[in-house]
């Protein structure tokens, strides 16, 4: 039955009726982890009388749009943080680290630069790594519960006692993950860039910056500046000042008016050729060299000749 009332009685065959349906423009990413998922489908029921209902259901992919190129994503990441190695109470000095990241924001597929300063004050070597880790929290009925893995890591060269290394934009590739999921009420998939340094005989120092893996790339052409104007309006009124007409260009002698530079572009005198450049010929040039452009026309003064026969192109 319609919306009126009306029964349609559909003949023995295959019928299609196409549907939309707008969605929200608030949707999370789909997404499957250890303690929940975000999952969309479509359900379709066919009522028959006397008969039982068929239902069928079917699947689709949601993703929610997020563009890094944003003053906040866009920003600068810092840190640093120290630690005393103790080993039976007894202080071995101390181990500090540093790091920077170009931005926030990053989208799969991207590689990270990572510039760090490892600080090794200790009697000991110590290893510095990096990874980057994927933390899910899984909220209901006012509990939390979060997983946390490691997506991609590397390991650095082995610091010897009272050394300092520094990585100047050491690369870390972010692999094929999912995007963030910042703003759903039950599930959060957040990442962070942590730069560890295992120090033997205490526990290991951490260093952690947020990260969020976004779904729209960095804009190839002036990214900060496109993410600003996009939020601010662009200040146009310096075009007003542009003449319609460019100004005429200054004279030569008002702008080199040296006698280093009048000599050093003045023609080659006849002295300083030699004998290449002999008689008349030096003339010619020196006529040509100074002569005015010819006057443009739009009729040809040397027409052809009613006596050559035309070619034939074909021949």
């Amino acid at each position: 039955p319609t919306d009126n009332g009306e029964v349609t009685v559909l003949p023995a065959g295959r019928h299609e009726f196409p549907f939309t349906f707008q969605l929200p423009e608030t949707l999370a990413t789909s997404f499957e982890g250890k303690h929940g998922s975000v999952r969309y489908w479509v359900k379709a029921k066919l009522h028959r009388p006397w008969s039982t209902v068929k239902k069928v259901k079917k699947e689709f992919t949601v993703i929610e749009p997020i563009d890094i190129n944003t003053p906040a994503l866009l920003a600068p990441q810092a840190g640093a943080k120290e630690k005393l190695a103790r080993a039976w109470y007894c202080n071995r000095g101390q181990v500090s680290v540093s790091a920077k990241i170009d931005r926030k924001g990053y989208t799969p597929g991207e590689v990270i630069p990572i510039f760090a300063e490892i600080d090794n004050g200790t009697s000991r070597a110590v290893v510095p790594k990096a990874a980057i880790i994927q933390t899910q929290t899984f909220i209901a009925r006012g509990t939390k519960k979060q997983k946390s893995s490691v997506v991609t890591s590397i390991v650095g060269d082995s610091i010897a006692a009272g050394k300092r290394e520094v990585w100047h934009g050491r690369a870390l590739k972010i692999p094929p993950v999912g995007p963030s999921i910042l703003h759903c009420r039950i599930i959060q998939v957040e990442y962070s860039l942590k730069v560890c340094v295992d120090i033997p005989g205490t526990s290991k120092l951490f260093l952690e910056l947020p990260l969020v893996i976004g779904t729209i790339p960095l804009h190839p052409f002036g990214s900060r500046t496109s993410s600003v104007s996009s939020q601010y309006s662009v200040n146009l009124d310096w075009l007003s000042t542009i003449p319609e007409q460019p100004e005429a260009p200054p004279e030569y002698s008002t702008v080199v008016s040296s006698p280093e530079a009048e000599q050093s572009l003045a023609p080659p005198c006849r002295s300083e050729l030699g004998g290449v450049l002999e008689g008349p010929f030096f003339a010619y040039i020196q006529e040509f060299r100074f002569r005015p452009p010819p006057l443009y026309s739009e009729i040809d003064p040397n027409p052809p000749s009613d006596s050559i026969r035309p070619r034939c192109m074909t021949c």
